[in-house]
């Protein structure tokens, strides 16, 4: 089978930073992670097998996380920020609260180890948040940067890994820094250079992967 790489972005402003790589199908899924899990179950389905999945795109960096705007983040997980109970003692994951959201442990998505390893050199190695609402408070930037104990957080990736688990497909989540979180008028923003650095991150990975 020839290799090929299923690279799933929330808008066109995100693929178009990206391009066509060879080998490559990108799709702008829409924001959000019901989008997300759609898109990427949609494009195996009808245009795979894909040897990987990307989920790629820019993300706000969360308080005491380490990084900036153009600061690029590899996950090695995925975590779901709300899918749980808020308590008078304080947040329950899925697990728990009892429950199960797939074959891993609470609400924390595991990244493919072996793409994990290829792709460590491209940026900073940690855990994002996938949220529905984004932080544009300070105490909910760090009410999400305490419950996760991630870096950056955005709206689709753990929606995307999710998805290919269940079909068995390789994943990984690749964020560039776009912006500060936390109270919306000091927040800093550069979008333009997330976008270019998000271009060297995926051409990086791409190459990468390939050159196993």
């Amino acid at each position: 089978m020839a290799r090929r790489i299923l690279i799933i972005t929330a808008v066109k402003e995100e693929a178009d930073a990206i391009g066509k790589p060879d080998g490559t199908l990108i799709v702008a899924g829409g924001i959000g992670r019901t989008n997300a899990a759609a898109a990427t179950t949609a494009a195996i389905m009808v245009d795979g097998p894909f040897q990987w999945i990307i989920s790629a795109g820019i993300a706000g960096a969360l308080p005491n996380g380490g990084v900036q705007p153009g600061d690029i983040v590899v996950a090695n997980k995925c975590v779901y920020a709300e899918e749980g109970l808020e308590t008078p003692s304080g947040f329950q994951n899925i697990e728990e609260m009892g429950f199960s959201l797939g074959n891993f442990d609470g609400n924390e998505v595991p990244v493919d180890d072996w793409m994990l390893k290829r792709l460590s050199n491209i940026g900073t190695v940690a855990p994002i948040a996938t949220v529905a609402t984004c932080s544009g408070t300070n105490k909910q930037a760090e009410c999400i940067a305490t419950r996760t104990g991630c870096v950056c957080e955005a709206m689709e990736g753990a929606a995307v890994v999710h998805a290919a688990h269940r079909v068995g497909a390789s994943a990984i989540e690749i964020r560039a820094i776009s912006n500060t979180t936390g109270d919306r008028d000091s927040q800093q923003w550069d979008i333009k250079l997330a976008l270019r650095n998000l271009n060297k991150a995926v051409s990086d990975s791409i190459h990468a992967l390939w050159s196993e």
